[in-house]
């Protein structure tokens, strides 16, 4: 591929107005070819406000020679067909997550991409926060010694109206509540530092806040292959809703990563903070964050497509967030620990 990386998007639902920002700052480097979604009038008014050209007939779109990849804001419930007529056409793909709405499927995505040869990115933005950048870089390098304890929370605020939009906190359309659809970002941050998480033992529940199918709070307890034990707690049912956070207890610090900071307490005394603080939708307005870490990933995946390499969050990577979230479901479920690996 020469040039601009040309793009398709499908969805230009909520969560499709930071990519849309990102894709106008990457106009250098990526070409909207077309935008495709099932209500003409919601494309035809997302590409007036972000000046994209839109698609009526998405097998055209799909079949475009001048469409390298295409971008999925879709809810999880029809990624797999999107996924299928685009990778069946040699079209990279990026997804929002979830992939799916259960493991299996999402794994199901993962082999057909492989298959037909063609990369999987998947939108886990925290990821490209400076302040996770630099606690990734510790960790990588030693710096603050083997982590011992892990804490994760996800104390969020979603009032009734977001789950009265149909198919919202469903299983059917997005494959559960808090967990994968807020907390998964928070779980797989966690994830790409910690290593694999070894058993847990945790409970989903529904709160009377909200009257919605799936779980509005998890708690739980994990151990990680690392020998490190931890904590998850996660609800859209904390009023007002705070940012979420990770802890890590090392041997030579602690370090918190919160609101797009990270505060190193280090054992000798001194403290060292790295980042800027930002919102990241944990209250009443779910888009209230930046388009920044959206346009790093955007941006990562059309280098990755250049230079023939994976991204840096893949498909296969994604799946360890899947299958915590599946383990904690059947925890839940079964009232028992379950162990995903030997460790």
């Amino acid at each position: 591929m020469n040039g601009r990386l040309g793009l398709a998007v499908i969805g230009v639902g909520m969560a499709a107005k930071p990519h849309a920002l990102a894709l106008n700052d990457l106009r250098d480097q990526i070409d909207v070819r077309g935008v495709y979604a099932r209500t003409k009038h919601s494309v035809s008014s997302f590409c007036d406000t972000h000046n994209f050209p839109a698609a009526d007939d998405i097998e055209a779109l799909a079949s475009d020679p001048s469409v390298d990849a295409v971008l999925l804001i879709t809810p999880p419930n029809v990624r797999a067909d999107l996924v299928s007529l685009f990778a069946g056409h040699g079209k990279h793909i990026l997804s929002e997550k979830p992939l799916e709405r259960t493991a299996d499927a999402a794994q199901s995505i993962v082999d057909t991409c492989a298959k037909a040869n063609v990369s999987l990115g998947v939108v886990f933005q925290t990821r490209f926060r400076a302040a996770s950048e630099a606690l990734a870089k510790l960790v990588a390098q030693g710096t603050l010694g083997q982590i011992r304890m892990v804490r994760a929370d996800v104390p969020w605020w979603r009032d009734q109206s977001y789950y009265d939009e149909p198919g919202r906190g469903t299983y059917a359309r997005d494959g559960g509540g808090v967990l994968i659809s807020q907390a998964i970002h928070t779980l797989d941050l966690m994830l790409s530092l910690t290593g694999p998480v070894a058993s847990v033992q945790a409970i989903c529940a529904t709160t009377p806040f909200h009257q919605m199918e799936a779980e509005d709070f998890t708690a739980g307890a994990l151990t990680f292959e690392n020998g490190a034990v931890g904590s998850i707690f996660a609800s859209t049912a904390s009023f007002p809703g705070d940012t979420e956070s990770l802890t890590f207890e090392c041997d030579k610090a602690s370090a918190l990563l919160k609101s797009g900071v990270l505060t190193v307490h280090w054992r000798d005394g001194r403290i060292e903070t790295f980042g800027e603080e930002a919102s990241t939708g944990g209250g009443a307005d779910p888009m209230a964050f930046p388009y920044d870490w959206h346009k790093s990933l955007i941006e990562d995946f059309a280098q990755s497509i250049q230079d023939g390499q994976p991204p840096r969050i893949t498909g296969a990577q994604a799946m360890s967030v899947h299958t915590l979230i599946s383990a904690i479901e059947t925890s839940s479920r079964t009232g028992r620990r379950v162990t995903l690996t030997k460790g």
